[in-house]
């Protein structure tokens, strides 16, 4: 059996699996939001607001994209000159540097969402 709740389109698989271990696994991750960073190696200013973020990692899911990577061309064409960018839920969320307080504000604002629809 493989379990895949690392993408928000996967998380939906996974909760609606046949197998219940599956389900748990997922459950805890579904409604947590999921942060997308566009970067590529080398990248200071990306590790520089991964720091940032430390502190906030058990509110939402981590979800990296390689920009250079041939598959994500599209996304090296949009941001080839200002990563680090992030989007919140698939969403554009900031860019450059980490705008904590904006982040915040989302963040809280999904958090809220989600407790509204449990």
């Amino acid at each position: 059996m493989m379990v895949l709740c690392f993408l928000s389109r996967t998380l939906q698989l996974a909760r609606h699996s046949s197998s219940p271990l599956g389900r748990q696994l997922c459950s805890a991750s579904a409604n947590k939001p999921v942060l997308t960073l566009f970067t590529k190696k080398p990248c200071p200013l990306c590790d520089e607001a991964r720091e940032e973020l430390e502190p906030y990692k058990r509110r939402f899911i981590l979800q990296e994209v390689d920009i250079t990577l041939p598959e994500n061309s599209v996304w090296y064409d949009k941001y080839k000159y200002d990563i680090p960018v992030f989007h919140l839920n698939g969403k554009f969320l900031m860019k450059h540097r980490v705008d904590i307080q904006k982040f915040e504000d989302q963040l809280v604002k999904l958090e809220l969402q989600n407790d509204g629809n449990q």
